[in-house]
C-alpha cells in the first residue's frame, strides 16, 4: 500500500523523501561536532549576509527575564571575538524557537538581509519554511491541514485554542503528518504555515497528542522525557541577496523518545550525485 493510500486510511506514511540540492546542509546524529562550534552551538553555515546554527534546547532565542545567556548575545559575542569588531557586533533576530526546542536557527548578520529574511516570513506564498518533529503521546485526532485559533494569556504563558471569533484569537495553521508509531507513541513532522507563540504545543495538544515532556500542555497525558521532544530539523528560505533557495536540515538528538525510532530512515535524505541529477 502506498503513502498516498495510507494517508486516506488513516494510517502513516513510511518514509518521507526530501530532495536537496547542492546548497543544502545537513547535521546528522552522529556527526561529530564541527571546530566552529561555540558555547555548544553548532554553526552550520555563515557568510556575510547569514549565521545558520543549531540552537541548544533550554536556551532563549533572546534575554529574558530568567537573565540566562540567549542565543543572540552568544552569537554576538561570536561574532565580535571571530572577526575582531570593537563594541557589539550586528545580528538580527528574525524568528524564534521557544526556550525547550532545538534546532535550527537562521540570522541575519546585516540590516539588508533581516529586512529581506522578515518579510519572506511574513509573506505565506514564499518559500520560507520550518519543519518540526515531534513525538507526540497517542496519535493525532486528525492530520493534514490543521487550523485552530489561538489566544495567550501572557501572565501565565501558556496558549488555549478558543473561537475565531473571541477578542485576541489569531489563525494558526499547520501541516502534521505521522511518520510512524511505536509502543504507543507517534513520531509525527509539523510544518507550522503560521508562527505563532507554542502553536505546535497547543494544537497537537487540541489533537488529544501533546508533546513528549510538555510539563506545561500536557497534563494528566506527560510523558516524561529528558527534554520537549520538539524538534526544528528543516528550515527552507531564499537566500536574501543571492537568490538561492537553502535547505538546512539536522537530526534531533539520540535520547528518549526519539531513540524510539529511527528518524534518519524516516525522514529520507536523497543526496545528489556528483552530476547533480538525482537517483
Amino acid at each position: 500500500m502506498d503513502n498516498e493510500q495510507n494517508k486516506k486510511n488513516g494510517a502513516p506514511a513510511t518514509k518521507v523523501k526530501l530532495r536537496l540540492d547542492v546548497k543544502d546542509v545537513v547535521r546528522k546524529r552522529t556527526e561529530p561536532e564541527k571546530s566552529d562550534d561555540i558555547n555548544g552551538i553548532s554553526v552550520l553555515y555563515e557568510d556575510n549576509h547569514l549565521l545558520v546554527v543549531l540552537k541548544p534546547q533550554n536556551v532563549p532565542s533572546q534575554g529574558d527575564s530568567s537573565g540566562d545567556e540567549d542565543m543572540l548575545t552568544k552569537l554576538k559575542k561570536y561574532l565580535a571575538e571571530k572577526y575582531n569588531k570593537p563594541g557589539e557586533a550586528y545580528l538580527g533576530l528574525v524568528h524564534r524557537l521557544d526556550r525547550p526546542t532545538g534546532g535550527v536557527m537562521v540570522f541575519a548578520k546585516t540590516s539588508k538581509a533581516a529586512s529581506r529574511l522578515c518579510d519572506q516570513i511574513r509573506d505565506l506564498d514564499s518559500e520560507f519554511e520550518k519543519t518540526y518533529l515531534a513525538v507526540v503521546a497517542g496519535r493525532p485526532s486528525r492530520t493534514g491541514k490543521i487550523v485552530h485559533y489561538l489566544v495567550k494569556d501572557e501572565k501565565a504563558n501558556i496558549v488555549t485554542v478558543a473561537p475565531s471569533s473571541l477578542d485576541g484569537a489569531k489563525k494558526a495553521e499547520a501541516d502534521i503528518k505521522i511518520l510512524d508509531e511505536n509502543d504507543g507513541l507517534s513520531l509525527v513532522s509539523v510544518n507550522l504555515v503560521t508562527g505563532r507563540s507554542h502553536q505546535a504545543r497547543a494544537q497537537l495538544k487540541a489533537l488529544s497528542s501533546p508533546i513528549v515532556g510538555d510539563v506545561k500542555y500536557a497534563g494528566d497525558r506527560l510523558v516524561k522525557s529528558p527534554h520537549l521532544a520538539l524538534w526544528a530539523y528543516k528550515l527552507v528560505l531564499t537566500h536574501p541577496v543571492t537568490g538561492e533557495k537553502l535547505k538546512f536540515l539536522a537530526m534531533p538528538p539520540d535520547e528518549f523518545p526519539w531513540n524510539r525510532f529511527d528518524v534518519e530512515a524516516l525522514v529520507d535524505i536523497v543526496r545528489p550525485q556528483d552530476s547533480g541529477h538525482y537517483n
